[in-house]
């Protein structure tokens, strides 16, 4: 016994005394930091599908979205305010074969789900 605490004794303060402290500087471009830039705006302003699962009050969208997250976990959800009711849409897709391959599967779950192409708002 006493030689597996000083064994574990020995081991822990070969660990903690050959330990290295350092520092790491990265240099890049800056024609990097304007792509991201340029990156950033295009995926801010690009159009998407989603799926309109259901809408109605706040309390009937909030249930629905627990339930649709339970049933798609991997898909994003979201709650929409459009006056004058809460919307419940699902997903983000780039393109429309996507968004309706998805739409085919949410259709078994939720029968009066639509596709749509939201539009971009201007706030």
């Amino acid at each position: 016994m006493k030689s597996l605490i000083s064994l574990s004794i020995a081991a822990f303060a070969t660990l903690t005394l050959s330990a290295q402290k350092g520092q790491v500087n990265i240099q890049q471009d800056q024609k990097i930091e304007a792509l991201l830039k340029v990156y950033k705006s295009f995926n801010s302003n690009a159009e998407y599908y989603r799926i309109q699962v259901g809408f109605g009050s706040y309390a009937k969208a909030s249930r629905l979205k627990t339930k649709v997250e339970t049933d798609f976990p991997l898909m994003p959800s979201k709650i929409d305010f459009d006056s004058p009711t809460y919307r419940v849409r699902l997903g983000r897709f780039k393109t429309r074969l996507e968004a309706e391959r998805k739409f085919k599967e949410v259709r078994q779950k939720y029968p009066d789900a639509m596709l749509l192409k939201p539009k971009k708002s201007t706030r």
